[in-house]
């Protein structure tokens, strides 16, 4: 465990800009959770339900990020600005994954054994965005701001949107697509305007006839 935690640490160092000495990472938020994490999973192992939860929640209550002890985490794991962050039982997370503050890796209901999501290795998940259900995520994938991702997605792509849908696989750029953050697509929002679109023609197709049946009038 003393290894992994070590990780946790270079982790940090590797992938937060802001992180200057030891004595400034042992502050963070997020490295505090994923210690508590690691000495309740241990005990979750050791057969010490009670033991564990109560561990998990006094570090919930302390910095903000509920991680149930028996999700399955491993090496290089960062959770940066981590206020809000929500990692469910059957969670799996490989190694070197990233999260922000406010993502939730979640359930879908009810259903019993595994209900949370198999992350691969290389993995970013962007602020506010939620994967739920027994899903499978592959390696090197980039989850973007504020998307909901409900099905599995292959290695080497970028997920974003509300539902999560692939922009980018293996480096290149869906058709018809903008990656620009200022631009990120949303289905609402293009359902929205193609019903603007709608409207619009149909009031001109209206004025139209109105205008031809005053002509024949």
């Amino acid at each position: 465990m003393l290894e992994t935690l070590k990780g946790d640490i270079r982790a940090v160092f590797d992938r937060d800009p802001a992180a200057r000495n030891i004595w400034e990472v042992l502050t963070y938020a997020g490295l505090h959770a994923i210690i508590w994490y690691r000495i309740a999973h241990y005990l979750h192992k050791k057969d010490m339900p009670f033991l564990s939860r109560l561990i998990s929640q006094i570090a919930r209550f302390f910095t903000g990020i509920e991680i149930h002890p028996g999700a399955e985490i491993s090496r290089g794991f960062f959770i940066d600005h981590g206020m809000g962050v929500v990692i469910g039982e059957t969670t799996i997370i490989g190694d070197n994954v990233t999260l922000f503050q406010g993502v939730t890796l979640g359930g879908t209901g009810k259903e019993k054994g595994k209900r949370h999501p198999t992350l691969g290795n290389n993995i970013v998940v962007g602020t506010g965005a939620k994967i739920l259900g027994s899903i499978a995520v592959g390696n090197n994938v980039m989850v973007g701001a504020n998307a909901v991702v409900l099905k599995d997605v292959p290695s080497d792509c970028t997920v974003v949107g509300i539902p999560g849908r692939i922009t980018r696989k293996k480096g290149r750029k869906i058709a018809g697509i903008s990656l620009d953050h200022t631009s990120l697509p949303d289905p609402i929002a293009e359902n929205i305007k193609r019903l603007e679109k709608m409207i619009n023609e149909a009031s001109s197709h209206i004025k139209n006839w109105e205008k031809g049946k005053h002509k024949n009038a």
